[in-house]
Formats: C-alpha cells, sequence, structure tokens
C-alpha cells in the first residue's frame, strides 16, 4: 500500500512514518499542510492518504475538506483523518458526503499499529472505519425513529462492529459467534434495513451509514 501522511506536528509524521516502515505500507511523501497533500496526491496517485482535521493556515477544518476535495478529484484514493478531537460532527461531515473508502480515528489509536494498518486496509477496501468512540457518541445522540430499531439487540452490537470497521472474523471474535452466526446476523440486517444491492460491499457500507445517521438514511436498494 503507498500511503501520503498530511499533519503539521513533524514529530507525528516522523513517528507514523518509522511505524509504518515496520508494515507493507509504503509512506512515498509526508506533508505539513493540506495544499501540499493536494499537490501530493496529484503527483503520486496514492492508494490512501492519512489526513489531520486542523492544519496550517486557519487550523479550523482543513483537513476535513481536502480529505471531501481528494474523494472527489481522485476517487480510487481512501482518506483515513486522525484527530486528537472527540467531535462526531466532523465524522459526521465527512460521511455525509461518501459511501465507503473513509475512516475517522481518534489519534490515541495509532499507538496499536495493527488497529491504524487494519484500518487503513479496510478503507482502501471500500468500506468506512469509525473510531468506537466517535460510534458511541452518535448513538447515544439520536432522537429520531431510526430503522436501526427493527434489529435485535444482537444485530445492532454486530452492526456496531461493522460500522468500527471490523471484519466478519473480527466480530467473530468479538461477541464469540461462528462465523456462520455472523453471516446469518448481517443477512438479516440487511433484510431488515431493506438493503437489496447486489453487492455484499455496498450494502454493508450503507448499513453502517443508516446506523451512525439513521436520520438521514435511505432504506430502499
Amino acid at each position: 500500500m503507498r500511503l501520503v501522511i498530511a499533519d503539521d506536528e513533524v514529530l507525528l509524521r516522523q513517528g507514523l512514518t518509522r511505524l509504518l516502515e515496520t508494515t507493507d505500507v509504503e509512506v512515498i511523501a509526508s506533508v505539513g499542510d493540506a495544499s501540499a497533500l493536494k499537490t501530493a496526491v496529484a503527483e503520486y496517485e496514492p492508494d490512501a492518504v492519512i489526513v489531520d482535521i486542523k492544519m496550517p493556515p486557519t487550523h479550523t477544518d482543513e483537513g476535513i475538506t481536502a480529505a471531501l476535495d481528494i474523494r472527489a478529484s481522485h476517487p480510487n484514493v481512501a482518506v483515513l483523518v486522525l484527530s486528537h478531537y472527540l467531535d462526531s460532527r466532523y465524522a459526521l461531515r465527512l460521511l455525509e458526503h461518501q459511501e465507503g473508502s473513509v475512516g475517522y480515528l481518534l489519534k490515541e489509536r495509532v499507538s496499536d499499529l495493527a488497529v491504524l494498518v487494519d484500518a487503513l486496509r479496510r478503507v482502501t477496501e471500500g468500506e468506512c472505519v469509525v473510531d468506537p468512540t466517535i460510534v458511541a457518541r452518535l448513538m447515544s445522540r439520536r432522537t429520531t425513529p431510526s430503522p436501526v430499531q427493527m434489529l435485535s439487540e444482537r444485530e445492532r452490537e454486530v452492526l456496531s462492529l461493522m460500522a468500527e470497521g471490523h471484519s466478519n472474523l473480527g466480530i467473530c471474535e468479538k461477541l464469540f459467534l461462528s462465523p456462520r452466526t455472523v453471516e446469518a446476523h448481517i443477512g438479516h440486517i440487511f433484510a431488515k434495513l431493506k438493503l437489496t444491492e447486489s453487492t455484499d460491499y455496498h450494502r454493508r457500507v450503507r448499513a453502517v451509514l443508516i446506523y451512525l445517521r439513521p436520520s438521514q438514511a435511505r432504506t430502499t436498494g
């Protein structure tokens, strides 16, 4: 996997680069602002980018804006946003415009290399990955009726883990279920949410989006 890192913290960029050198991820560019990020993406066409939310010059939302611009102009480039900030608005802004190939993790997660590499792999495969803390916050703020309410408690547990970016095998390990049982739960989730697309990948992403933003979700195939 070829990766570009964008963060105004030099030490973080260097640390991530060193960490990822021990994996099959190749950091092909490391930059400090959104403008340089977009230039690097246009030049190198990486598989994915890691981007901070708040970067120069204003340190507001340059990272999110750059992420959306990159996904629009380079749809084959996946985006993983890292942030110090536990603010669900940023995650929703990212997800509202993209069905897949995006992720949002808190920076504290990068200390676990396996979590970071798995998130990168998943977004490059077209999935969306959201930090578990953000998922919990979004769920606690749900105020409108949602198709998710039709799901059983176990199905909601499975869908929550899907939202966090876990594979079927990861869900099996988390919930101590067999692969066949997890597949059955996911099939029931798709059916109850009326997701009838022919590819499981698209249905998986759309199910997660319904879970995270129920008031705006579409429930037809």
